[in-house]
């Protein structure tokens, strides 16, 4: 991993801690006045055991090391630390507000759907604003892939300025950005297609669950203190409320809320439709759908080979069990939730295949479950 390191000399024996702290070029003023040795200072006195600060920018790297939990704490945007807390972290602060992010597109683009073919232009590969990016096209059906040119720089604010002179046609930046470039132009220069949902601002501290009790009381005593404001981090406030990192962590993992020629259904509609005659096609594994599945529904399981988007190639799957059904009857396709995508690319590839009538349970089994609706098994 490319990052800077600094460690702090230690006179006791205690095992030494790490900690990342990832910075964000293109999040423009956070962390630039952040004293990292300070910072390992600050840390050792308050923990007793030598501190080792590592920083780094480079944020494919980072997320990689919460799936392998190679730091005791994390400093880091947002989207880390979502990946973090999915993986043996828990939640300790947040040094900024909430606050939303929108999809910019030049006057005359008037949905995602028009994107397709057009040149967009995003801050630094990985980051929180790429990120966004991927997750807001996503969810409303679009792609990263479907884009003419994906141009990353290092800057957010070269989007707005890219679109705004007609090099590029859409951009992704936060709201409160958008808002302060927008009053300074003469004219509509850009166009909001879509805003998200609020995620956390600043920067997250989350800490490795398997740091000793005692130590993370300490760490949260410190977060809740003067230290990160005045070790340049920012003012710290205790949360673990999870929920805002749950909406960033499946941006760009979820699939879209709609999928054209397919009606998309609710649990409850779905079991109206059962008993009206549609069937219910589980394309989960055969080991799933053995350990617990929707009465009724029979399997047809999707062998998924192809990459997890909207542009996704068919080719690359084996549809073949659920070629073997009849197409003339209404189908509900369902699989394990909005963030599992066979159900959704089992209801567009029946589509192109000569299904009559097509229904897609997004919420899948989960959503079944959370009704308190019977389920079998084996």
């Amino acid at each position: 991993m490319a990052t800077a390191s600094l460690a702090v000399a230690a006179t006791s024996a205690a095992a030494e801690l790490k900690l990342m702290v990832a910075t964000d070029p293109s999040g423009s003023r956070e962390l630039l006045t952040a004293r990292y040795h300070d910072i390992a200072i600050s840390l050792q006195a308050v923990l007793g055991q030598p501190v080792r600060v590592e920083r780094s920018t480079v944020f494919a790297e980072v997320l990689r090391s919460t799936r392998t939990a190679e730091f005791d704490i994390y400093i880091v945007p947002p989207h880390v630390a979502a990946s973090a807390l999915a993986h043996k972290y828990e939640l300790v602060g947040v040094t900024g507000k909430p606050e939303t992010f929108v999809l910019v597109a030049r006057p005359g683009i008037g949905s995602v759907a028009q994107l397709a073919q057009r040149k967009i232009h995003l801050a630094q590969q990985d980051s929180l604003y790429a990120y966004m990016a991927k997750g807001l096209l996503n969810e409303s059906g679009g792609s990263l892939t479907a884009a003419k040119e994906v141009r990353y720089e290092r800057t957010s604010g070269a989007g707005l300025v890219a679109v705004q002179l007609g090099l590029f046609d859409a951009t992704v930046t936060r709201k409160a950005e958008y808002d302060e470039w927008i009053k300074t132009q003469n004219g509509n220069k850009a166009e909001v297609l879509i805003e998200s949902k609020p995620v956390p601002g600043g920067l997250t501290l989350v800490v490795n669950k398997s740091m000793p009790e005692n130590l993370r009381q300490k760490l949260t005593a410190w977060a809740a203190g003067n230290a990160p404001m005045d070790l340049g981090l920012g003012r710290m406030q205790a949360t673990s409320d999870k929920a805002m990192y749950q909406y960033v962590g499946g941006l760009g993992h979820f699939t879209p809320l709609q999928l054209p020629g397919v009606t998309r259904v609710t649990a409850q509609q779905a079991a109206e439709l059962m008993r009206q005659g549609a069937q219910m096609v589980d394309v989960r594994s055969e080991k799933e759908f053995n350990a617990r599945r929707i009465p009724g529904a029979v399997l047809a399981s999707y062998i998924e080979k192809s990459a997890k988007d909207t542009t996704f190639n068919a080719s690359l799957d084996d549809f073949s069990a659920v070629d073997a059904l009849d197409k003339n009857r209404p189908v509900i396709f369902a699989c394990n939730g909005a963030e599992c995508w066979k159900s959704y690319k089992a209801s567009k590839t029946a589509v192109a295949r000569g299904f009559k009538t097509v229904y897609w349970l997004r919420g899948g089994l989960p959503e079944w479950e959370e009704l308190n609706f019977q389920t079998a098994r084996n």
